[in-house]
């Protein structure tokens, strides 16, 4: 007999950064990453996929398991994109927040 896990309710925010060459105390050097595809799988195949909105805020369900995360149609510039591996427990839910670096130096 199978055993189904539950789904996890994966959700964070995409930011991109840093935005400007220059970082100024108590001024944000970071901004939302809007229409961003996360693009999720596990042994090579894509499981999911989710979209920011325009907010940065992204969210999808999830099986409990280990995940590796890219983005779809984007070059890499900077540093890339963390985290490009996610693992999940058996929880109800989950917050992984995900960062661009564009960069700017």
């Amino acid at each position: 007999m199978a055993v189904l896990t539950a789904l996890v309710l994966l959700h964070g925010v995409v930011t991109r950064g840093p935005t400007t060459p220059v970082c100024q105390v108590g001024v944000p050097c970071s901004k939302p990453a809007a229409g961003v595809v996360l693009v999720f799988s596990r042994a090579g195949s894509i499981v999911a996929r989710a979209r920011s909105g325009a907010d940065g805020r992204y969210s999808l369900r999830l099986r409990a398991g280990a995940y590796d995360v890219r983005l779809a149609g984007t070059p890499t510039i900077g540093r890339g994109f963390l985290p490009r591996r996610v693992v999940l427990s058996s929880v109800r839910q989950a917050r992984v927040d995900f960062s661009i670096d564009t960069g700017i130096r």
